[in-house]
């Protein structure tokens, strides 16, 4: 190809250009994204930069062969929400579905919710619907949906996007709608079954959304770059990077496709090049000015199929690709204990310090401090002109104020290059946890691993990086700062196609589906060939996604024969989650097709530049705690072969690499730098036991990151829905007397109350032996209730006497035996009913799991649990979660010492406790009871002891014993005060045992938060939790009352069985309205999506909506509950555990209270029964089953 190529990356800050002239070498350009002062747009800026154009002189189009570009402006228009407005048209009943989406709150500690803004602005419910079996319940009605559509388009809209319920398999009604409004003008018309055709409306609807809102957009941005380019239609190829790693003729570049495009090109530049150096098994370490992308390789692109952008569900094969708001720009924070970096950044403009237009310090200011940065070696392209250098002394003086601030808050004399570094070593942790998200959490080893740095702010922070990682080489390429722009040019043209199939594998499946895969590998490769690549370079890859039945979790394989499927999902599956389940069958959810238009092979020459001088200078750097005389080098004159020492800096126009001592680097043949470690690491970081503020906040990080792992292992590796998909359990660490130090942000419940299980343990073993673990779920010895099962781990030290920790994980399994399926009996009044009772088991011993036993004891007694093998394999998930934490934790230890990691313990107890005290300092007595629907109460009076800076929780006036199953263990009251007072903090603290110090805990004895054995307690976890916490926020009076009930909705037959919480309003604050339709306080469990739902059960969900006006007013609104309705096919046994039928969630400030739920069976011959919180009935074939949940209270009177 003839003629210049420009291979542009458009990121947040800057825009990277690399250019190949027609000789075939290349050159290299990075300037600002935003600069409005001086240019309109960045790529454009930059192609007439490098062609050394003066301002007004035309580009000379006929000397440019190819653009090829990848752009953030769809993830921009995204984050801020400025996309094309958007009209949603979808089955009726269903127009919340993608806001209710599967009911979490994005943060466990928010007093006030905040939920992702929605992407469309009005919403159209049409009267269709068809089953999950395809049969038509109500047809379309194509006049009324005209009239319909007609009155959007008159409102303005040109956008639209057409999602229906079960749309993705029966397409007739969405192709319908298609038409109409292709003939009323609309411009843009997404439809979910061309968009993306799997199962799951809330993805795939999101998506939808997603790319009607975001392609109007992203094609005026291609149109005003077209233009440029090719103002009379001819003109240079212009091509757009997309998420899934390849290109795209600019005229098929849609809005899904377009979210990752710039990182997406970074992995494949990564692998190209990488590979080209001769390493094959590379982690991906993409550092920019706002974010770091990590990713793996291993021999193949790896994709994810369905991701979160911008809190936006989307579907689509995207490059699996994890980021981390760790940057140049991070802001650099001090809270009065600990330092923190980020997670906002200063961005472009003003951008950090040193920028030199009143930024805030940022992690590139650390570098320019330490003198790893220097303003002469920097572009000079900063100041409110654009040509300023570096502005050392304004960073200088900023780190100086700092260091004395945290020197005063601290007690610790800090130096500005002491708190430099600190700040680099926490954003090198975060960095390094990142990476372990993506390998170390899925199975991988990394030390054998090659890092690949690139980016603009990599080569700072790479072998800091790797030291943590134990990863000893690096590779970075010539162009490792513009790596993403020059992947993006050698990237080879693909276009996928996707189908559902949802049926069982077999023979007959695959013969049968033959047709299709003629049709979509026709239709791939033609769009292939029309962006003017040949037949020889075009190959074909065929995949199916299958998955267990009864599982969402699909894994892409090769397509073949039915074994040869079987057997690629078998290892995968294995090697991914440790485990295979033969006697389950294996169900085919898609197929897909992906057409490969290869590149042009291109042999880059390097812009070598020969400089007499190899020293540009020496200059004083800090690294690793000490002042180095270090030379810096421009990159270019390294000869080949020539190693250089730690410490070193090489600069180069895009990027600088600091060598930290202990490293070397090499140049190879082709430019290529090779770093590697040649002096070892020491086995120990020489860190003090006394408390520092860099290093709580890593110990902080470093012990929430063993607790996400230990998760990671647990939902990877569980057989059941409950665990694997709703994500209901939790795991957490503790020390030596079982307090907590880290609990993951898992399940509220379960928070805190997992230490009360330990300390049981504790007490009642005496004596253990390395390689036993545990198993308990006894109510009355500090467990919950019986479905939650915990599985404890002592960890003992290297010579086997004491132990060091304890590891736990939490699951709630789905059944454990009692008088009902699902083990949540309505109507139960002693434990007993409930199913079989765990208490202080040894379930492995001496490495050994007791199949046998716990089988046993599973399986014994009056109500046995029903799927015992189910329960083993979630059990052996637990311990393996365990068995990770323990491993992980012994990294640690290796690195820091047994001494530091218990004083850091200590610490971060002591962090949590001070800022609880900070809340009490605020606090006044107070006290508050809040009557159940039945007539019980709960009652607590706070006691503030302002002087010692310590409160009294006292619940003296609660109702004695329930009769009922209302009773919570205490184990839960002492989690419902853990989780209040972590909430008052509103603070990313820790939740440990420190939280719990100043607080004295009062429980009277018995009661129905204290009881006693036999008393019934399965409605006490999930429904009493929720009463103590919205108690405690009474008293204090800063919130109204949520819902206040998880809505416990289960049924099932001896062939089915679900169980599911749904969610209701959140009440409001003086700050914030109330969130509708959201879990609150004590669950965060996820809901099954429509169609899966549909799908797995012989039922059909009519609808399931906002309670519109359910929140209370006030000056703040309570949020709405919801409406959902079932409609029974076959005969089932149905149980409600609930609240707030009766009492209505509270007010404060003269708020209004939120509306009580209801809950109803509606029989087929139109009869309606009432039920109160309890409800335990039988439905028939054609009844319904209605709940309505609760709205939240509102804050303050209503203003008139």
């Amino acid at each position: 190809m003839v003629g210049w190529q420009f291979w542009i990356d458009r990121g947040g800050t800057f825009t990277d250009v690399v250019a190949r002239r027609p000789d075939g070498s290349t050159v290299t350009h990075k300037l600002l994204s935003e600069n409005s002062r001086i240019y309109e747009d960045a790529a454009i800026q930059g192609i007439r930069e490098l062609l050394g154009l003066s301002a007004g002189d035309p580009l000379p189009f006929d000397e440019i062969a190819a653009v090829k570009m990848g752009t953030t402006v769809a993830t921009n228009a995204l984050l801020e929400r400025e996309g094309e407005p958007t009209a949603l048209i979808t089955t009726c009943g269903f127009a919340d579905a993608l806001r209710i989406g599967y009911q979490a709150r994005p943060e466990l500690f928010a007093l006030d919710i905040v939920l992702p803004e929605m992407l469309y602005t009005k919403v159209v419910e049409v009267n269709e619907r068809v089953s999950a079996a395809g049969s038509v319940i109500t047809p379309l009605n194509i006049s009324a949906a005209r009239t319909l559509l007609e009155e959007v388009r008159g409102e303005g809209f040109d956008a639209i996007a057409i999602a229906l319920l079960h749309g993705y398999r029966y397409t007739e009604h969405e192709k319908i709608l298609h038409e109409i409004a292709g003939e009323l003008g609309f411009q843009q018309i997404s439809v979910s079954h061309e968009v993306s055709p799997l199962m799951k409306l809330v993805s795939r609807g999101d998506t939808t959304v997603v790319d009607a809102y975001l392609s109007p957009i992203l094609r005026r941005y291609v149109n005003s770059i077209d233009e440029k380019l090719r103002p009379d239609d001819s003109g240079p190829n212009l091509m757009f990077m997309q998420s899934n790693g390849g290109l795209t003729d600019a005229r098929h570049f849609r809005g899904k496709d377009a979210l990752l495009s710039g990182p997406a090109g970074g992995v494949v530049g990564m692998v190209k090049t990488a590979e080209t150096a001769g390493f094959d098994r590379l982690i991906g370490f993409d550092m920019g000015g706002t974010s770091t992308d990590v990713s793996h390789y291993a021999g193949e692109f790896e994709r994810t199929h369905e991701t979160q952008v911008a809190g936006v569900r989307v579907r689509a094969p995207m490059i699996h690709i994890h980021t981390v708001a760790a940057g140049g720009g991070s802001i650099l924070h001090f809270d009065g204990s600990r330092l923190r970096v980020g997670p906002d950044s200063a961005g472009a403009d003003p951008g950090p310090a040193c920028y030199g237009n009143n930024g805030p310090l940022a992690i590139t200011d650390a570098n320019v401090l330490l003198g790893k940065l220097r303003p002469e070696f920097f572009p000079q392209v900063f100041g409110p002109e654009g040509n300023q250098p570096l502005d050392v002394g304004t960073v200088t003086k900023q780190f100086d104020e700092f260091a004395e601030k945290i020197s005063r808050a601290s007690g610790i004399a800090q130096s500005a290059e002491s708190v430099a570094e600190g700040f680099l070593s926490i954003a090198v942790e975060n960095m390094a946890n990142a990476i372990k998200k993506i390998s170390v959490q899925r199975g991988y080893d990394i030390t054998s691993y090659t890092l690949v740095c690139f980016g603009g702010a990599g080569g700072q922070h790479a072998c800091l990086v790797a030291d943590r990682l134990g990863v000893s080489r690096i590779h970075i390429h010539p162009h490792a700062g513009v790596l993403s722009a020059l992947g993006i040019g050698l990237a080879d043209i693909r276009h996928l196609s996707e189908g559902a199939v949802e049926a069982p594998l077999s023979e007959e499946l695959l013969i049968s589906l033959e047709p299709r895969w003629d049709s979509m590998e026709t239709e791939s490769v033609n769009i292939v060939k029309t962006q003017g690549v040949v037949d020889s370079r075009i190959t074909t890859m065929k995949r199916f996604g299958v998955r267990y039945a009864g599982s969402d979790t699909a894994l892409q394989v090769d397509a073949g024969s039915c074994s040869g499927v079987q057997n690629a999902f078998e290892e995968q599956h294995r090697s991914r989650f440790g485990f295979i389940s033969p006697e389950k069958e294996l169900i085919v959810e898609s197929l897909q097709v992906e057409a490969v238009g290869m590149s042009d092979s291109v042999d880059l020459k390097s812009d070598y530049k020969e400089i007499a001088d190899a020293e540009l200078g020496v200059f004083s750097t800090v690294m690793n705690g000490e002042t180095h005389e270090t030379p810096f080098r421009a990159r270019s004159s390294l000869r080949t072969g020539e190693p250089i020492l730690g410490p070193a800096v090489l600069v180069e126009e895009t990027g600088t690499t600091v060598i930290e001592p202990g490293w070397s680097a090499t140049a190879n043949k082709n430019g290529d730098l090779i770093l590697e470690r040649v002096v070892a690491l020491p086995e120990r970081a020489a860190i003090g036991t006394d408390v520092d503020p860099v290093q709580l906040e890593i110990f902080n990080n470093l012990f929430m990151n063993i607790a996400e792992q230990m998760g990671v292992v647990l939902e990877n590796t569980a057989a059941s829905v409950n665990i694997k998909e709703r994500l209901d359990f939790s795991c957490a660490l503790f020390d030596p007397d079982g307090d907590l130090i880290a609990n993951a942000p898992h399940m509220p419940v379960h928070l805190g109350s997992m230490s009360e299980s330990i300390k049981s343990i504790i007490r009642q073993n005496p004596v253990m032996t390395p390689g036993d673990v545990y198993v308990m779920n006894a109510p009355y010895n500090g467990g919950t209730h019986l479905p939650d099962i915990t599985v404890i781990k002592p960890v003992f030290d290297d010579d086997e006497e004491s132990i060091i920790f304890y590891v736990a994980s939490r699951g709630h399994h789905a059944d454990v035996g009692g008088s009902v399926p699902g083990s949540s009996p309505a109507n139960s009044t002693t434990v007993d009913e409930e199913g079989v009772l765990l208490d202080n088991v040894l379930l492995v011993s001496d490495g050994r799991f007791r199949y046998e036993h716990i089988h046993g004891l599973l399986t014994g007694g009056k109500w046995p649990a029903r799927n015992a093998e189910q329960n083993i394999a979630d059990l052996q998930a637990q311990v393996a979660a365990c068995e990770k934490g323990t491993s992980e934790l012994r990294r640690v230890i290796a690195h820091f010492g047994l001494d530091v990691v218990h004083a850091y313990m200590k610490h971060v107890k002591d962090n949590a406790e001070e800022s609880v005290r900070r809340v009490i300092d605020a606090l006044t007595d107070s006290s508050f009871t809040y009557l159940m629907d039945d007539g019980h109460q709960v009652s607590v009076e706070i006691t503030v002891d302002h002087e010692n800076r310590s409160a009294c929780i006292d619940f003296t006036g609660t109702s004695d014993t329930h009769p009922g199953n209302f009773n919570a263990p205490s184990s839960i009251a002492h989690a419902s005060v853990l989780y209040v007072f972590r909430c008052l903090v509103n603070d990313d603290i820790p939740l440990n045992a420190g939280c719990l110090k100043p607080l004295q805990i009062i429980l009277p004895e018995p009661s129905m938060i204290n009881p006693s054995y036999p008393a019934a307690v399965i409605a006490g976890n999930v429904e009493t939790s929720q009463v103590i916490v919205d108690t405690l926020f009474g008293a204090v009076g800063v919130l109204s009352a949520p819902q206040g009930t998880m809505n416990n909705f289960i049924w099932g037959n001896d062939n089915y069985q679900n169980y599911e919480t749904i969610c209701g309003g959140a009440g409001a604050t003086v700050n914030a309205d109330g969130c509708d339709a959201v879990h609150t306080h004590m669950t965060n469990s996820r809901l099954t999506d429509p169609e899966v739902l549909e799908w797995r059960f012989p039922i059909l969900l009519e609808t399931f909506h906002i309670r519109k006006g359910s929140g209370g007013n006030g000056y703040r609104r309570g949020g709405d509950g919801t409406v959902r309705r079932v409609l029974f096919n076959e005969a089932m046994e149905v149980n409600v555990l609930s609240g707030h039928r009766i009492v209505p969630p509270y007010g404060v400030d003269g708020g209004e209270p939120g509306a009580v739920g209801h809950t109803r069976l509606i029989h087929a011959d139109g009869t309606v029964v009432e039920f109160g919180a309890s409800a335990q009935t039988f439905v028939n074939p054609g009844d319904r089953f209605e709940i309505e949940t609760p709205g939240g209270g509102g804050f303050g009177k209503a203003e008139n």
